[in-house]
């Protein structure tokens, strides 16, 4: 088959196409012949030597996959040779075939193409174990997105939105913050020239929000503790701004405050499996009924994955980068 590698840890022209043996399934998994792949900001990571991949786990890049099922181990798994699926798998992703164990798949949300599909798995499963099942978004409570325009900024916006919550959001310019707003952000804030813990102070009569999805960290964190109104939570997904924070510990401890901090690549498959029961029963209903739609901004053929990821890092990007892999 066909696949992208990452031939040594540097700029995007180390990934380059190459020749693979086609992966065998194992127990509890099927193999995949992937139509799209998403791109995504660990695969970057991963390119540059930052993120390790899992042991046991292809060292090819790629997190999500949409495509048909073509064999493994079906038996108990709800799906049958034929089936279109995404699904969440541990690397692999850029490639002809990929597997993927049964318990992260799910259907191809009827009206979605392949490439739509195979933009949800990755964002979708960060988005809910993040926002509602650590942060514990609840009914009657807000959200403040940073990184409104990536594709996890994307997702959060709109799938809190369709579960009605307040939303507030930041973006790197005006353009990216109405852009924001059109997916639904109640209020979107140019980080580069507005300061969002004023504005979003004065959108909630002072209260500030529930929740806080954070890519960012480093010095956000105390301007992000200032932001959350009393028993708020900090979700941390990322560190683009740094490992290093200092954190107001009287305020957390006052105010009954939470901070919290998760990276989904190492989680068991069972765990992944809980949040692929909770996306097909809430979400993709969602999905299949429009109140959702993926955001997909630019597309590349496989072999110019390198090309992708250039785009990743220049962050001019609104929604998903997407790889077409084959047009099955």
């Amino acid at each position: 088959m066909r696949a992208i590698e990452i031939t040594q840890y540097g700029k995007p022209e180390v990934l380059q196409l190459c020749e693979r043996p086609v992966p065998q399934a194992e127990a509890g998994e099927v193999l995949i012949r992937v139509q799209a792949a998403g791109v995504n900001r660990p695969d970057v990571l991963q390119r540059l030597g930052h993120y390790p991949v899992p042991a046991g786990a292809s060292d090819l890049p790629g997190l999500e996959v949409a495509g048909e099922i073509v064999g493994g181990d079906l038996q108990g798994s709800g799906f049958v040779k034929g089936d279109k699926v995404c699904a969440l798998v541990q690397g692999g992703g850029y490639a002809e075939y990929c597997v993927a164990p049964a318990l992260q798949c799910l259907p191809m949300p009827v009206g979605l193409s392949a490439l739509e599909a195979a933009s949800l798995p990755e964002t979708y499963f960060t988005v809910w174990s993040n926002v509602f099942d650590r942060a514990r978004l609840s009914v009657g409570e807000s959200l403040l997105v940073q990184g409104g325009t990536s594709g996890i900024g994307v997702t959060a916006i709109q799938m809190a939105v369709a579960l009605g919550h307040r939303v507030f959001a930041t973006a790197g310019s005006d353009d990216k913050c109405r852009a924001t707003e059109r997916l639904g952000a109640e209020k979107a804030i140019n980080y580069r020239t507005e300061d969002f813990v004023e504005i979003v102070k004065s959108l909630t009569a002072g209260r500030g929000v529930d929740v806080i999805l954070d890519m960012v960290a480093g010095d956000y964190i105390p301007r992000e503790i200032n932001c959350l109104a009393d028993d708020g939570r900090l979700a941390i997904i990322a560190l683009l701004g740094g490992a290093k924070a200092e954190v107001d510990l009287a305020q957390v401890l006052r105010r009954r405050l939470s901070i919290s901090g998760a990276t989904l690549r190492p989680r068991s498959v069972e765990f992944k499996g809980a949040i692929a029961r909770n996306l097909r029963e809430k979400i993709w209903p969602l999905l299949e009924s429009g109140q959702i739609k993926p955001v997909i901004y630019q597309v590349f053929p496989l072999a110019d994955a390198a090309r992708a990821h250039a785009l990743m890092e220049s962050s001019s990007h609104v929604g998903k980068i997407m790889l077409q892999v084959s047009d099955i």
